[in-house]
């Protein structure tokens, strides 16, 4: 028997169609209710056109220095799954090597960053 499972969304925009607050909740997590977020980055591949979509929001509240740490972390996250994906263990340290630089670019080594 297959199960479903759900990822909710909601997403709050000011008058100028900017998000004032991101929200999600998914059924299989340990947490109850929706959490909020200042940022998310979702990759979807279309089946048939054979692409990738994306829907790239941030809040006004996101600091430059928090997209910084997110884009390095969803880096290193792509070479992570990458690597589970494919077992292109070279592909996937190309890719931490590059968040490594990005990092190194940035200065995000003086900040916390969280793996």
């Amino acid at each position: 028997m297959s199960k479903k499972s759900e990822i909710i969304l909601t997403i709050e925009l000011d008058e100028n169609k900017v998000p004032s607050k991101i929200e999600w909740e998914a059924a299989d997590t340990d947490s109850d209710g929706k959490k909020e977020c200042k940022s998310m980055m979702l990759s979807l591949w279309d089946k048939e056109e054979k692409e990738t979509l994306g829907i790239d929001l941030w809040t006004k509240e996101m600091t430059i220095d928090e997209m910084n740490i997110h884009t390095h972390q969803t880096l290193i996250k792509m070479s992570d799954t990458f690597l589970r994906a494919t077992k292109n263990k070279e592909a996937a340290e190309m890719i931490e090597n590059f968040s490594a630089e990005f990092a190194d670019k940035l200065n995000l080594s003086k900040k916390i960053l969280k793996k």
